[in-house]
């Protein structure tokens, strides 16, 4: 297992909470920055896992997030939040598009089949925070819903391979009823591809 301090950085793409993230990762003891989503992959530090914000970005008009692209490309476990979940979906062949019932503040989301690593030690039905008007509507081959609420069908994912995951809502938001614990899951997984480097 590697000496080194755990490093996550938080892909800046314009949401009103990326700070939140970052201090989330703070709080979590984690070598964490913020960087712009214009940051060229040579431009990154050796990173044990990246975190795409979410953002103003309408995904499921654009398609376009940045060079969020290229981060997706790295061989580090990533999670997407809001549009970064979108991005994420569409970047791997699924589809992202606007919500027939876009959702704003509380929200309940239920676990699908446990909810994946994630949602490890979380409540079956928990309580979010939604801000969104796009949604994935259709996963990529090769990742599984994890979460889902009655006007969203696909609230999480994951990849089969355990380094993808994609959350619509905001888990650093505190209305967020286990954020910090799905903050935590996420630090658990890149720790632990940290021990296998």
């Amino acid at each position: 297992m590697s000496d080194r301090p755990l490093v996550i950085d938080v892909v800046d793409n314009g949401g009103q909470w990326t700070h939140r993230e970052w201090r989330m990762l703070r709080y979590l003891k984690v070598d964490t920055q913020i960087i712009d989503n214009t940051t060229p992959v040579s431009e990154l530090r050796e990173l044990d896992g990246l975190i795409l914000s979410g953002g103003a970005a309408r995904v499921g008009l654009t398609g376009e997030l940045g060079n969020c692209g290229a981060y997706l490309e790295l061989d580090i476990p990533i999670l997407g939040i809001c549009a970064g979940h979108q991005f994420m979906a569409r970047h791997y062949g699924g589809d992202a598009r606007e919500s027939p019932e876009p959702e704003f503040g509380a929200m309940d989301i239920e676990l699908i089949e446990g909810g994946g690593a994630i949602f490890a030690g979380t409540n079956a039905t928990q309580t979010v925070w939604e801000s969104h008007n796009d949604e994935v509507h259709v996963v990529p081959d090769g990742f599984f819903i994890t979460a889902g609420s009655p006007s969203c069908k696909v609230q999480g994912m994951e990849n089969e391979a355990g380094d993808r995951f994609g959350l619509q809502f905001h888990p650093e938001v505190n209305d967020s009823e286990f954020g910090k614990e799905m903050f935590e899951n996420f630090v658990a997984v890149c720790r632990a591809r940290q021990g296998e480097d």
